[in-house]
């Protein structure tokens, strides 16, 4: 077939099995996924259901998946060594070094693989949206991810597992869900849609005789509208079909009469929700179709009486129907669309349990006040004063004259300056490691970007199994081609959330991780009762998440609240070299107690912690390391 590439490498994709009841596989990732192959209709990947107990009875799958859907079942004994490693869904390429894993993360890699084999699927590739940023964001910072990715799956799982024998209570995340349906939507030609829509809503209020119906109530209004314009009932319906239809944007209109061009944007009415995300199909709706519906089931067969508590969830299921190819792709995964009764009546009412992130209300306080002097003064009345550990061998350098080039950062896209202060960062992490590290140690490097702490390890350990974490898939590649030139075997490369990496290790490493990232990546050593080695970045990007709140040590607790902890965090980001010589002593000593709190905290959980700068201090705004040894 015209535009089919030929020559793609193929790929081992694998998915949890435990069970499936009415149609429905579990886990719903695995719905999911499978939900995404059939719409690709994509053959590239070899698909394995992994069985999460060795009792599973697979042979219902027979009744669920259609022959079309080729899958072979294997337990986890049978994973890569590296796939082991990693919550499931995987996609892994061969050789077995690297791997995609978490729900978001391989879906999109689907999405980019079923349009690199046949570039004529256009459709496929608009399901990441514009800037093809859909779902991009790991979960731990964008709450809407979350939700999508985790928490709905969850709750929908639960909430079927509670309906086989009792009366289910209704998942707090799909109330979340029908609030978010509720919201205006934004889009990037957002101004230019909405004065099309007021022009549209002042048409509609015109009768066939020229005279306006103002005495008209608004469903009246819609109804004229409709018979006036039957090829569509509202703007935002128009604009999302005919992507749908054509794959292009929509006809350009007529330049609009003065009172509309020049409305304000105040006056501009909202754009309604067609699809989750607004106005277009996305990666998002595909992940939420088989969760609603197994929902959607489970509400019209035991509670049919709140459905009139879903209005605009019911809609979207209705809608999603109409989207080409999706009754198909549906079928072939055992989801047979149900019917549902015509809504009576509509809900506005804010539902209740529907809680925001964590802090969620103090980070949308106003802008801070004041310097962090008063914050300072506080912590320092109670005893707490900016404190550095000594550095344990200031003037060690690598031998980089002796190193093949690929180990080094002058290899890649930067300055020579830029490669010289990469370089003494480089001797900083590697002297603290290299000097905790044993034969046979598992070190993992963290939001590893292109590798070039991960791959210098694994150059000087070669009895260590060094593994590079990373959410961003380019920067992955780079770092495995960079490996590949040096011919590197202990070494192995997984593009995920660090949430989705699941193996025990011995040192975590992160050279400067952004905002909680060092964090999450501190947290994780904990939980594994590993060595950490971490350098903060991009303190100002500090805030609560669902994991944790600041500050995070007892001792700051009892001192600062979170706004105060923020103004020290704001602070932090203070140090950039061209700022003046007082400015940047003051970003120094906030980015030190910000870091002081992250050690106390680990230091009350059974580590042995030092807060320790970086020699020279000038090769890095952001000179701080965190090391912490478990006690």
């Amino acid at each position: 077939m015209k535009g089919i590439k030929k020559s793609l490498t193929e790929e081992y994709l694998y998915l949890d099995f435990s069970h499936q009841i009415e149609g429905c596989i579990f886990p719903l990732h695995t719905s999911v996924t499978l939900f995404l192959l059939s719409y690709c209709d994509c053959k590239i990947f070899k698909v394995y259901l992994v069985l999460t107990r060795e009792s599973t009875d697979v042979s219902l799958l027979k009744n669920v998946l259609s022959q079309d859907v080729k899958v072979q079942i294997i337990s986890k004994q049978e994973l890569p060594p590296i796939v082991q490693n990693c919550c499931l869904p995987a996609v892994v390429e061969r050789p077995d070094n690297f791997c995609r894993a978490g729900l978001a993360v391989v879906l999109r890699h689907i999405i980019q693989k079923s349009y690199e084999a046949d570039p004529s699927k256009k459709e496929v590739l608009e399901l990441l949206g514009f800037k093809k940023t859909c779902l991009k964001a790991c979960a731990e910072v964008s709450q809407w991810t979350r939700l999508c990715e985790l928490t709905i799956p969850l709750a929908i799982e639960n909430f079927l597992k509670e309906s086989s024998d009792r009366r289910p209570s209704i998942p707090a995340e799909i109330l979340q869900l029908e609030k978010k349906l509720s919201e205006p939507v934004r889009v990037h030609n957002d101004d230019k849609l909405r004065r099309q829509k007021l022009k549209q809503q002042k048409a509609a209020r015109v009768g066939p005789s020229g005279v306006k119906e103002k005495t008209k109530s608004k469903a009246q209004r819609q109804e004229t509208s409709d018979e006036l314009d039957p090829s569509s009932k509202s703007l935002e319906l128009k604009v999302a079909f005919s992507k749908l239809t054509v794959q292009e944007e929509p006809a350009a209109t007529p330049r609009e009469p003065a009172h509309i061009r020049k409305a304000k944007a105040s006056d501009l009415p909202p754009l309604e929700h067609v699809f989750a995300e607004g106005l277009y199909f996305t990666l998002t709706d595909i992940v939420l179709l088989p969760c609603v519906h197994h929902f959607l089931l489970i509400i019209c067969k035991k509670l049919s009486e709140k459905l009139i508590e879903f209005p605009l969830l019911a809609s979207w299921y209705q809608r999603i129907q109409e989207v080409p190819r999706v009754k198909t792709a549906a079928s072939q995964c055992g989801i047979q669309f149900c019917h549902l009764p015509e809504l009576l009546t509509t809900s506005n009412e804010q539902h209740p349990n529907v809680n925001e992130a964590p802090g969620a209300e103090e980070q949308n306080d106003p802008s801070f006040i004041g310097g962090p002097r008063p914050t300072m003064t506080k912590l320092m009345e109670k005893g707490i004063e900016v404190m550095f550990s000594p550095h344990p061998c200031p003037t060690w350098t690598i031998d980089w004259s002796s190193l093949p080039a690929a180990v080094s950062p002058k290899e890649g896209k930067m300055s020579s300056d830029r490669a010289l202060r990469k370089q003494q960062q480089l001797n900083n992490l590697v002297y603290v490691v290299t000097n905790q590290a044993k034969p046979g140690d598992r070190i993992v490097d963290f939001c590893s970007g292109g590798g070039h702490l991960g791959i210098m390890l694994a150059h000087m350990l070669p009895l260590c199994q060094v593994t590079l974490i990373e959410n961003k898939e380019l920067s992955l590649i780079r770092a495995k081609k960079r490996s590949d030139e040096l011919g590197l075997s202990n070494i192995w490369f997984i593009q995920a959330n660090m949430e989705y990496f699941t193996g025990m290790f011995n040192i975590g490493v992160a050279l400067h991780a952004c905002g909680v990232a060092t964090d999450m990546v501190i947290e994780h050593c904990i939980q594994t009762r590993a060595a950490f080695v971490t350098c903060p970045c991009c303190y100002g990007f500090i805030q609560n998440t669902s994991k944790f709140n600041f500050p995070k040590s007892e001792q700051f607790k009892k001192t600062l609240s979170y706004k105060e902890h923020m103004i020290l965090c704001r602070f932090a980001d203070q140090t950039a070299v061209q700022l003046p010589p007082q400015r940047r002593l003051v970003g120094k000593q906030c980015m030190c107690l910000v870091d002081l709190d992250r050690a106390r905290a680990a230091e009350e959980r059974g580590y042995s912690v030092q807060v320790i700068s970086m020699e020279p201090e000038s090769c890095s705004p952001k000179n701080n390391m965190i090391v912490g040894v478990p006690i």
